[in-house]
């Protein structure tokens, strides 16, 4: 005989959620769910509660991405679900498993004008793979479970419930929810065939591995497949560390260089878009790999595009039986390609100037980083150059906004992260822009004991912006801050602590403080406002 649950929508809608994997619940007060609250309590279940809603979703990303399980946030009614659509959006392009459960006004008594009235499904509907309203409280356990279902269901993405009053508040005795297996998208096997033909037959091929080789737990499979068929391996997002730095066949500065003489690129589990030149390679077949055929791009034409479960596309590409080109000499050229601007990047990284320049932090920064160190981006140009310098050891170890861009995701992304490596070293390199979205939640961090570094690289203006509207219209406006702003201080006044860095030389004994300090510290380093980071990219 199947077993039974009874209690109020609370206790319901977290049981289903544990069944799938949930093991936290983030959130920010909020009276219209009280009952989540109420079940969290009685089952000693974790919460973690934050300053503003975003953060709470960005937490629940961070979870969500790094350990590959869905990650859970309840917000109240009305401005709490309109204040977590960033977070919401950034789950969305970043493919995140993400489960938010919103509070909402009484049903009984829908347009009356009770507090916080408003329908969130079709403000939320654009940006999420599921989003519905429970009609009954015995339905909550089939609706948390059909949401977290196409959550986790390749293309991922988030998903969201809201529950109004009576339904969260009332009880029902149900069946004890359990969690449906996901299915396994599996690829023709006429297209993999032909895609692993062209790639082993390319003179100059490139592996481009993205966000969706780590989220489908597809890193051991890609180096496979990178070395049968001795492919050098480029990465951006969570594909980051697929092959550690030392591998002969992992390549990060020679990149122009191998887009420019490819003669086959082949992009998996990342879009085509403005960080890969929106899919133009020049004269290179495109091999478009994706993880679901909703994934394939519209607006350009791959050669071939191999839609499915990555870890069988790139087996079968490793088990290529057929003719093989020989690409010592191309991988030979990257190599002298790549350790060319290695050794241009050195001297930018121990760079003397005064004032700072960003390059220097990151010089600084490679020194006391620990290999399995967690790395979270949360800015415009100075995480453009934590991209460009920081290299990640082991996979599953980079966090930044994606393709979305979104601002403010740092101080939830770092929440996650040391929830998920209690042991690990969690940086959050910040511009002092980005600053001003999220660290008053520093006050989260502390108060529940959540130690994490940041390094704001602080040159008091919009970098991202005044540069390039000052070589368009040769002035500015709206792209100043105070310069010399003191975020230490702030995060010391919201229970963690923090130092001000002006000399070259100072940045590495801080670095080394604010690791030892065992509480949120920054490192507020003011950098030179007229170094702009040297974008080629077309960003549109």
């Amino acid at each position: 005989m199947a077993e039974r649950i009874e209690g109020h929508g609370g206790t319901l809608a977290l049981a289903a959620a544990q069944a799938y994997g949930v093991r936290e619940l983030f959130t920010l007060s909020g009276g219209h769910i009280f009952p989540l609250y109420d079940a969290a309590h009685a089952a000693d279940f974790p919460i973690y509660d934050v300053r503003h809603e975003q953060t709470a979703v960005f937490a629940a990303e961070a979870v969500a991405k790094l350990q590959r399980r869905p990650g859970l946030a309840a917000l109240t009614a009305g401005p709490g679900v309109t204040n977590g659509i960033s977070g919401l959006t950034s789950a969305f392009f970043n493919a995140a498993p993400v489960l938010v459960l919103g509070g909402r006004a009484p049903a009984f008594r829908w347009g009356s004008g009770s507090l916080q009235e408003i329908d969130h499904v079709p403000l939320v509907a654009p940006v999420t793979k599921h989003a519905a309203t429970v009609a009954a409280t015995d339905d909550v356990p089939a609706a948390v479970g059909a949401a977290l279902s196409a959550a986790l269901t390749p293309h991922r993405g988030p998903a969201f419930l809201d529950l109004p009053l009576e339904v969260i508040f009332s009880t029902a005795e149900v069946t004890a929810p359990t969690a449906d297996a996901v299915p396994v998208v599996e690829p023709d096997p006429d297209e993999v065939a032909r895609a692993a033909r062209l790639i082993a037959a390319a003179d100059r091929p490139v592996i481009v591995a993205g966000s969706d080789v780590y989220a489908g737990d597809a890193v051991a499979a890609l180096r496979e497949a990178a070395e049968a068929l001795q492919v050098p391996v480029f990465t951006n997002g969570m594909g980051r560390g697929s092959l550690p730095p030392g591998h002969p066949l992992a390549f990060a500065k020679a990149r122009r260089v191998a887009f420019g003489r490819a003669d086959v690129v082949v992009v998996v589990g990342t879009p085509l878009d403005f960080r890969l030149s929106f899919g133009d390679f020049g004269a290179a077949q495109v091999v478009h790999v994706v993880d679901a055929p909703s994934q394939r791009a519209t607006h350009v034409q791959p050669a071939v595009s191999p839609a499915g479960d990555l870890r069988l596309i790139l087996s079968a590409f490793a088990d290529h039986s057929g003719d093989r080109a020989d690409h010592t000499g191309w991988l030979a050229d990257l190599r002298a390609a790549e350790e060319q601007a290695r050794a241009r990047d050195a001297v930018e990284l121990a760079a003397e100037s005064d004032p700072i320049r960003p390059s220097r932090i990151y010089g600084e920064l490679r020194a006391v980083l620990d290999p399995d160190a967690v790395t979270i981006g949360d800015g415009g140009d100075f995480v453009s150059y934590a991209g460009r310098y920081l290299e990640p050891s082991v996979p599953g170890s980079w966090l930044d906004p994606g393709p979305y861009g979104c601002l403010g995701t740092g101080m939830g992304y770092a929440m996650g992260a040391r929830l998920t490596y209690p042991d690990r070293q969690v940086c959050v390199l910040m511009g002092d822009g980005a600053a001003g979205f999220s660290l008053m939640d520093v006050e989260s961090l502390a108060r529940q004991k959540l130690p994490v570094v940041i390094v704001v690289g602080n040159n008091g203006i919009w970098g991202l912006e005044k540069h390039p509207m000052r070589a368009m219209y040769g002035y500015d406006v709206a792209a100043d801050l105070q310069p010399g702003l003191r975020y230490d201080e702030i995060v010391g006044a919201l229970g963690g602590a923090g130092e001000t860095v002006t000399k070259a030389g100072d940045i590495g004994p801080a670095l080394r403080r604010a690791f030892d300090a065992g509480v949120p510290y920054l490192v507020n380093v003011l950098t030179d406002p007229d170094d702009a980071y040297p974008r080629s990219s077309n960003l549109a």
